[in-house]
């Protein structure tokens, strides 16, 4: 039987034909794939600059409210030690007596409102820290989710230049996670990899 050149030319030619469908496919699949992980990730990004606004300004407060509590401590100590020596430097029985009682009264009343002020500041600098570590879970999740979204990205672009599907499939492994994390900072799920952030942090 002889083998005609032109049924082999043909045969090679369909073949091409049918790769290049394949690839072609693949290359419009990536393409979606990476465009809708890349609008995503920009919607991600700005939830998670607001989020990094609102750690900073949490921190501003700790630190203001801390300084508000050593201020107040300070000014405790004095009205202390103002009503100490007032209460040392006269005797009980001089006739001035009762202008002293009085005026250490008043110390002791204004170290009285200075110890309630500071425990005030000292419960809002503690709400500050809580504020602030809620907002760097979340802060973490959408941390997590640019990372693994990145690997799927490069994966894909991968893919794209090689037209292997089984990498394709490969790179969804990333992306279905960084997906996951994101709506999870987005919508604020309690899902958070402890053991992962820490070995990143």
């Amino acid at each position: 039987m002889d083998i005609d050149p032109k049924d082999i030319i043909e045969s090679a030619k369909a073949a091409n034909e049918i790769q290049a469908a394949r690839k072609a496919r693949l290359n419009a699949l990536v393409a979606i794939t990476v465009a809708v992980l890349a609008t995503f990730m920009g919607i991600c990004k700005v939830k998670d600059d607001n989020i990094v606004q609102g750690m900073q300004q949490a921190q501003a407060d700790k630190i203001d409210h801390w300084a508000y509590y050593q201020a107040r401590t300070i000014r405790q100590d004095i009205a202390e030690a103002t009503a100490v020596q007032l209460e040392v430097a006269q005797p009980p029985s001089t006739a001035a007596s009762g202008a002293r009682n009085a005026a250490v009264a008043r110390y002791r009343a204004i170290a009285a409102d200075q110890r309630d002020k500071r425990e005030q500041l000292r419960a809002a600098a503690e709400q500050d820290q809580k504020n602030y570590d809620a907002l760097n879970y979340r802060d973490d999740q959408f941390d997590l989710s640019d990372a693994l979204l990145a690997i799927a990205i490069a994966m894909l672009a991968v893919t794209a230049l090689t037209g292997l599907w089984p990498l394709y499939w490969a790179a969804l492994v990333p992306t279905a996670f960084g997906v996951l994390m994101g709506v999870a900072g987005l919508t604020g799920l309690p899902i958070h990899p402890d053991a992962l952030v820490k070995l990143l942090s």
